[in-house]
C-alpha cells in the first residue's frame, strides 16, 4: 500500500465512530495491525477473504489500519488504540510481534495472525489444533524452509562454499533461521554469512559485506521487512553476481532468480476469511491454526541467464512456474 494511500485511510479511520451513528445497517470494526505497510498485493488478498465471509469494505465493514512501519517498539500502542476503539476482531500481520502485541492489550477481543514462523514456539497459541483463549490465525512456516530453501539454491550451483543468509534482527524470525542454517552448511564444508537488514539504509552495507565475504549464493529470509525493499535487494543480488533465493513468488516477478515457500495470497485469504467467521460468531478457540499444505517453487530463468546460470533440467521439472 502507497503511503499516500495509508495516510488517507488512517484519516478516513479518525472519522468511523461518527460514520457508525450515521449508516442505517450494522457495520463491523476490524483493526489491521501491521508491522510494516501491507503492499498491494496482500492487502487485496485480506479483502477478497473477507468478501468471501460476505463483508465488503465501505459496505458493512470498516477497517482500521495501524502500521508500525517497521518500528517494532510502536506495536504496544498501536494496539492499545485498536482496543480502545473497541474493534470487533484484530488481524494482526507481519511476524509474531503485532499478535503478541495485540494479544498482551486485551484478553476479550479476538485476535488473528498471519506470519511464517511458529506460533507455539513464539507462545501465541497452546497448540495447533486447540489454540485456546482469543488467538488463532495462519502461519505460513516460512522460517520452518530455510534449509530446504538452501537445498534448492545448491542445485544450481552445487560448489559454493560460502552462504549468505539476510536478516532482520529487530524481529523475532532471525534467530532461528540462523540457526537453522548453520547447522545446514556444518556438514557440507561450507561457511555461513548472515547479514542484517532492518532498514532501507542496512541494504547496500549488509551486500558489501556479503561480497566481500565472497558469498556464492544467498537465501532471503523469512521477514515482513524484506517485502518493502525488494526492488533494492534484487538489484543489488543482479549487482553483486550473487545467486537469491527468496520465500514468495512476487520477488521472482520483479527479477528475483528462485522462490520457494506457500502461497501467500491465499494464506492472507484465509486469514481473512477466519476473521469474518469469528465477525459471524464462531470463536478462536475453535478455529485451529491453519498451515499451508502446497509450496510453490518458482524459477526466473531471465535472471539465471543474467547471472551466467544453468538451471538443471530436472529442476525444471519440478517448478511450479517458470519465468521466462
Amino acid at each position: 500500500m502507497k503511503r499516500r494511500e495509508f495516510i488517507s485511510l488512517l484519516g478516513y479511520a479518525a472519522t468511523w465512530p461518527l460514520v457508525a451513528h450515521a449508516q442505517p445497517s450494522p457495520i463491523s470494526f476490524i483493526g489491521l495491525l501491521a508491522a510494516t505497510n501491507v503492499p498491494n498485493w496482500q492487502f487485496r488478498s485480506i479483502q477478497k477473504g473477507l468478501s468471501e465471509g460476505g463483508y465488503i469494505e465501505g459496505g458493512n465493514l470498516a477497517i482500521m489500519y495501524r502500521s508500525a512501519d517497521g518500528q517494532f517498539n510502536l506495536l504496544s500502542s498501536l494496539a492499545d488504540d485498536l482496543v480502545a476503539r473497541k474493534v470487533s476482531v484484530i488481524l494482526a500481520v507481519g511476524g509474531p510481534v503485532p499478535a503478541r502485541a495485540a494479544k498482551a492489550a486485551t484478553s476479550t477481543i479476538p485476535i488473528v495472525f498471519a506470519y511464517g514462523g511458529d506460533p507455539v514456539r513464539d507462545n501465541l497459541v497452546a497448540s495447533l489444533n486447540r489454540p485456546g483463549e482469543n488467538v488463532t490465525g495462519v502461519t505460513f512456516i516460512g522460517t520452518a524452509l530455510t534449509t530446504k530453501k538452501l537445498e534448492l539454491l545448491r542445485e544450481i550451483v552445487p560448489r559454493v562454499t560460502d552462504i549468505g543468509l539476510l536478516v532482520n534482527p529487530t524481529g523475532s524470525l532471525a534467530e532461528v533461521q540462523i540457526r537453522d542454517l548453520k547447522e545446514a552448511v556444518k556438514g557440507l564444508g561450507q561457511r555461513l554469512h548472515a547479514a542484517d537488514v532492518s532498514s532501507e539504509s542496512d541494504i547496500d552495507a549488509a551486500f558489501a559485506a556479503l561480497s566481500q565475504s565472497k558469498v556464492g549464493a544467498l537465501v532471503i529470509g523469512t521477514d515482513p521487512v524484506f517485502a518493502l525493499y525488494r526492488g533494492q535487494i534484487i538489484a543489488l543480488a543482479a549487482r553483486y553476481k550473487i545467486p537469491a533465493i527468496f520465500n514468495i513468488r512476487e520477488y521472482c516477478e520483479v527479477g528475483g532468480l528462485m522462490s520457494y515457500g506457500a502461497s501467500l495470497t491465499d494464506m492472507w485469504r484465509q486469514a481473512a476469511i477466519y476473521v469474518s467467521r469469528i465477525l459471524k460468531g464462531q470463536k478462536p478457540a475453535d478455529l485451529p491454526v491453519l498451515q499451508p499444505t502446497k509450496f510453490e517453487l518458482v524459477i526466473n530463468l531471465k535472471t539465471a541467464k543474467a547471472l551466467g546460470l544453468t538451471v538443471p533440467a530436472a529442476l525444471l521439472a519440478r517448478a511450479d512456474e517458470v519465468i521466462e
